[in-house]
């Protein structure tokens, strides 16, 4: 029995979504593709979309909770990266 996924049916991620959605923009475009055809690939993209916005929307709020509890950065912050000072850009000037 084949495991091929149904017109319906959910993406197992976001990747696998907008590779489905490119693929249905690949078709769409050709013009050999078939107007009964086409009614249910604008179908499924349409959902594609709602569900990707969808995930995009709860990761965005999951991030914005995360950020809302870092603490505040009060100014104290010091670079300790002394890299800088090793740096002579003056080198041309010897000449």
């Amino acid at each position: 029995m084949s495991s091929k996924k149904t017109p319906a049916g959910e993406p197992k991620g976001y990747a696998e979504a907008m590779s489905e959605l490119e693929g249905i923009l690949r078709e769409i475009d050709s013009a050999s593709v078939d107007v009964d055809v086409l009614s249910v690939k604008v179908q499924r993209a349409s959902f594609l979309v709602e569900w990707c916005t969808s995930r995009i929307t709860a990761a965005q709020a999951t991030i914005d909770e995360l950020v809302a509890g870092l603490p505040e950065d009060d100014g104290d912050y010091e670079d300790t990266d002394d890299d800088d000072e090793d740096y002579d850009d003056d080198e041309d000037d010897d000449e």
